[in-house]
């Protein structure tokens, strides 16, 4: 019994010792209040949040999503994050999809591919500001006389997640043109327009392009006429390159028609109760009361074409988007606060 006790006693004092032993290698815990200062300061920075998907880091979409944030955003009142994306379509997804995402840069004829998976997307995403309208140019070479020509011949979009690479198929295939398409840089593929082995690339981007302004074109090389009717009107905008444009492509107050697809600031269609709808309305009355900051020197000369009025095609708007409006009647940009 004696030895049996003997045992007993070293092996709860070895506990012991190793129990103070790990208790000494772990770190005191952090008094209450700094404890709650973290999580304050946490759920601060937190509360209005925004998630903002741009696009390719070398586009425009992603550059006004930065300049959005740096106009909007406020110390304890507002924080918009713009994220990297690989273009138009996975704007789309990250809008209905990915937490964290309340708003998007998108196309607006991105939402015909979701069509068919998702009947109800016209519901789920509302639009807040239509930014501007991205020109279709197909630019030919001199032996091309029509868009017929191009049947059958390569014709480059751009680099895959680009505008044109999305858009330009889709109207093509609108427009029955079953050409061999090519996504290589557009710079590449303008040299090898003039070699003979392109016959046209195909821009979709607010004009003047710096290439076609800029560049130098031998006579012959030419924009192609596209019409717009009733194969666009769900999507799509009427529009023009003229001369005032591209000077020494176009003759002389010419118009040559085309279509534009609106470039559209989206939002997700939170319920009206919900925190995300809470924000993105404080987002809405921030960037609609500063819109004139944006179209100051400094920024990107297109938000001087943007009109907080300016409707989008097949998609209602924003609830506290069209609520600013009707309270500001006279207002067709931001007033400064």
């Amino acid at each position: 019994m004696i030895r049996l006790a003997s045992t007993i006693a070293a092996a709860l004092l070895g506990l012991q010792m190793t129990a103070n032993a790990q208790s000494a290698k772990q770190p005191p815990a952090p008094p209450a209040a700094a404890k709650n200062a973290d999580v304050i300061a946490k759920e601060r920075i937190n509360a209005w949040t925004v998630g903002l998907a741009g696009g390719l880091i070398e586009g425009a979409p992603l550059r006004l999503a930065a300049e959005i944030a740096r106009v909007v955003n406020e110390e304890d009142k507002l924080h918009v994050i713009p994220i990297v994306t690989t273009g138009a379509t996975e704007n789309v997804n990250s809008l209905l999809y990915l937490r964290g995402v309340d708003a998007a840069i998108i196309n607006t004829d991105a939402l015909d591919e979701y069509k068919a998976q998702v009947p109800s997307i016209d519901r789920r995403i509302v639009y807040i500001l239509n930014l501007f309208p991205a020109e279709l140019h197909v630019f030919v070479r001199p032996e091309i006389k029509s868009l017929d020509d191009l049947k059958g011949k390569k014709v480059n979009f751009n680099t895959q997640g680009t505008a044109a690479a999305y858009s330009g198929p889709l109207i093509f295939s609108r427009l029955g043109l079953n050409v061999e398409k090519m996504f290589i840089p557009h710079q590449v593929a303008l040299q090898q327009m003039k070699s003979g082995e392109i016959a046209a690339v195909v821009f979709i981007t607010s004009k003047p392009i710096d290439a076609f302004l800029k560049g130098r074109w031998e006579p012959g090389y030419k924009f192609l006429p596209v019409e717009y009717d009733s194969r666009f009107e769900d999507y799509y905008l009427p529009s023009a390159i003229s001369s005032a444009d591209y000077p020494s492509l176009v003759p002389q107050g010419e118009r040559i028609s085309t279509i534009a697809v609106p470039t559209i600031l989206a939002g997700y269609n939170w319920p009206k109760q919900s925190d995300r709808y809470a924000r993105m309305a404080r987002f809405v009355e921030q960037l609609f009361g500063r819109l004139d900051r944006l179209q100051s020197p400094g920024f990107d000369p297109k938000w001087k074409d943007v009109s907080l009025r300016a409707g989008v095609p097949s998609l209602a708007r924003f609830g506290p988007a069209q609520e600013w409006l009707d309270r500001s009647p006279g207002a067709t940009v931001g007033l400064s606060r």
